[in-house]
């Protein structure tokens, strides 16, 4: 009666609204049977997802930008007192910090970190819903303002959050286009699966490299048929972010966001094609320290019982705490000085991209006297930029890991971007000067650039912290320089090979075990020996087995098992189903004994359909369970139920080996 009743009502409803303005209702359809007519529903919701994306970037970055001056202008407006510079400098990000900690955290708690191990959990089939809410969003976007805004003392980035921001924003456009299709079922995967592609394309301007990053780190198996709508969904939140940069004055065309003067003639020398692999040898042996010390901190945090009982109940006083240690480490007229620590995030990737040796560049006293004539000129403050450059590596590696334990919604992908340039820089700096002091190069020939050496570093570091070649394709679209793109491929390659080595996990695989997400790993990195290993020899005890025509006794004795399977196996029967029907045991037992029903009249049975053999390697079955993104796998030999395998067990069995 509820159901007929709530049917009435919605078709009365409908009617009166279609009586009072038939006009509006007919143009509706029409406008509708137009755009279907052009193409799907679909379609349009992932142009509008480009666009939607790329204005939240542009106006995050809008309201950073202001906040930022607002920061650097009381800073100078205080010049002459030290004292006052010093709380200026400390308490503005600290205040920004602990709003950013205590406004996600009140509003969503969810809201902190970077949001890309829990948008990969969902895209395997966890369903997740308080991830995807908009209370999240909405505690999410504010509070990465906020985050940004804090500038380079707290030394983080906006990638990671802003795809899940994305994912959001696409789970909510799934749903209204799945009211225009008039489907009653939606799925969420391929509009997901997009969304991650537009984040990356909406911060940076950069599609191919966002497809690509959602093809390497948010989906283990990528479907052919999202690439398309990715592609397409990518270059409308690019072509958006853009055309508002034009329109608010950063660019004067459509360009690169970070402009480089490398030369065409001669980029690199021919013998520079092995250093640029010494580079990735040496980035790859950075991200291995980096990714040690990362895990390191975050098992510290979770077993010192101090920070535990901080982290519970005053995180906003944790992330004051911290970033007042990291602002007072960084005060310009203390150690700042040698770190460059006046440019901000954008502005330290810009000088280090540099083409100019900056040896050269230290001895012109001009150059050093006024530092606001190019931002590069803070790295040769000191007058030796290798001290300045050694200086900063060595103090934001342990300020970079000690910042990813802040518990507000924070990229770590730009810092660790900008990390891999110093690197790089540094090498193109010592190359540079030994190619002019001892190999003498022709002097009709151009030097070696240190700026294309910054950039490879940048992606080879990066790639090797996340496991990915998707960097590479970044620093080359970021800087819109094709002419290094085989030494970036290559040291990005050499990076990765050594990351990989030795079965560590990358930057996104850590946050998740460290997060306790349901993840599977990598079958022939963890346990190779296993691959090939048929699945009947490893399967468990099988669990309990109904008949199809069971009746009240059976059932009662065989549903204290977490899984009911069919003897021959026809479908799987949740144990939920079960509880509820022996909660109310008083009233069904009279309908299983008088009317003589049976189990298959009195629960839903859901069908299997995917069954394994016993001869099914292990490989195999892993690489099943990965693309259906299901929970548990059925073993049959004859169509009688040999074993399950499950995600969880899976997941334990190979990490204890």
């Amino acid at each position: 009666r509820r159901e007929i009743c709530v049917n009435v009502f919605t078709v009365s409803d409908t009617t009166l609204i279609n009586s009072k303005s038939p006009h509006l209702s007919s143009c509706l359809v029409r406008v509708r049977c137009v755009m279907g007519s052009l193409m799907g529903m679909e379609w349009y919701c992932f142009a509008t997802l480009g666009v939607l994306t790329a204005f939240l970037s542009f106006l995050m970055d809008l309201s950073v930008a202001k906040l930022l001056r607002a920061h650097q202008w009381l800073y100078s407006q205080l010049e002459g007192h030290c004292l006052l510079q010093f709380l200026c400098w400390t308490l503005y990000p600290v205040s920004l910090s602990a709003l950013s900690t205590s406004f996600s955290q009140s509003i969503c708690p969810f809201s902190a970190g970077s949001g890309v191990p829990e948008v990969r959990t969902i895209l395997s089939g966890v369903d997740m819903p308080h991830y995807l809410s908009l209370t999240n969003l909405f505690a999410k976007y504010v509070g990465l303002i906020c985050t940004l805004a804090a500038g380079s003392t707290v030394f983080l980035g906006k990638v990671g959050p802003f795809v899940h921001l994305s994912t959001m924003v696409g789970a909510y456009l799934n749903q209204l286009c799945t009211v225009l299709r008039g489907e009653k079922e939606r799925t969420e995967g391929a509009m997901l699966v997009v969304a991650a592609a537009v984040g990356v394309a909406s911060c940076f301007g950069a599609p191919i490299s966002g497809v690509l990053f959602s093809v390497e780190v948010m989906s283990s198996h990528f479907a052919l048929k999202d690439y398309c709508p990715c592609f397409f969904a990518a270059a409308c939140g690019a072509l958006t972010f853009h055309l508002l940069s034009m329109w608010s004055g950063e660019q004067e065309t459509l360009q690169a966001l970070f402009q480089t003067s490398f030369s065409d003639d001669l980029p690199f020398y021919p013998l520079e094609i092995p250093v640029f692999a010494i580079l990735g040898l040496l980035c790859g042996a950075g991200s291995c320290i980096y990714l040690f010390c990362h895990r390191w901190i975050l098992l510290f945090i979770k077993t010192n019982k101090i920070l535990i009982k901080v982290l519970s109940t005053e995180k906003a006083l944790y992330s004051a705490m911290v970033v007042f240690l990291l602002a007072s480490v960084t005060f310009p007229l203390s150690a700042g000085q040698y770190m460059a620590s006046k440019l901000t995030i954008k502005q330290l990737l810009s000088s280090l991209l540099d083409s100019r040796q900056w040896t050269s560049q230290s001895h012109n006293a001009s150059m050093v006297l006024q530092p606001n004539l190019c931002p590069w000129s803070e790295w040769i403050s000191s007058g030796n930029p290798y001290l300045t450059l050694g200086f900063f590596l060595f103090m934001k590696l342990w300020m970079l890991v000690l910042a990813c334990t802040l518990p507000l919604p924070a990229g770590y992908f730009m810092p660790v971007f900008i990390y891999g340039a110093a690197i790089g820089r540094l090498f193109g700096e010592g190359l540079a000067y030994v190619s002019l002091n001892v190999v003498y190069l022709d002097q009709n020939r151009n030097p070696i650039n240190p700026g294309g050496y910054a950039l490879a570093g940048a992606a080879a570091f990066s790639g090797a912290v996340t496991h990915t070649l998707s960097p590479a394709l970044l620093a080359l679209e970021l800087t819109g320089q094709s002419t290094h793109a085989a030494p970036i491929l290559l040291a990005t390659l050499v990076a990765n090979a050594l990351a990989r080595s030795g079965q560590r996990p990358s930057f996104y695989d850590a946050l998740s075990i460290s997060k306790k997400l349901p993840h599977l790993p990598s079958l022939l990195k963890v346990c190779p020996r296993l691959s090939s290993v048929p699945i009947g020899k490893v399967l468990g005890p099988r669990g309990p087995v109904l008949e199809r025509a069971a009746g009240p006794t059976e059932v009662q004795q065989e549903t204290k098992e977490c899984y009911v399977s069919l003897s021959l196996l026809l479908g799987v029967l949740k144990l939920t189903r079960c509880h509820i029907l022996f909660l109310n045991m008083t009233y069904h037992y009279f309908i299983f004994q008088v009317l003589k029903k049976q189990l298959v009249d009195m629960c839903s049975i859901q069908p299997v359909s995917v069954q394994l053999s016993p001869d099914t390697t292990v490989q195999e079955a892993h690489g099943i369970l990965s693309v259906l993104c299901g929970e548990s796998l059925f073993v049959t030999e004859r169509g009688r139920l040999s074993g399950v395998v499950t995600w969880p067990e899976v997941t334990m069995k190979t990490s204890k080996l």
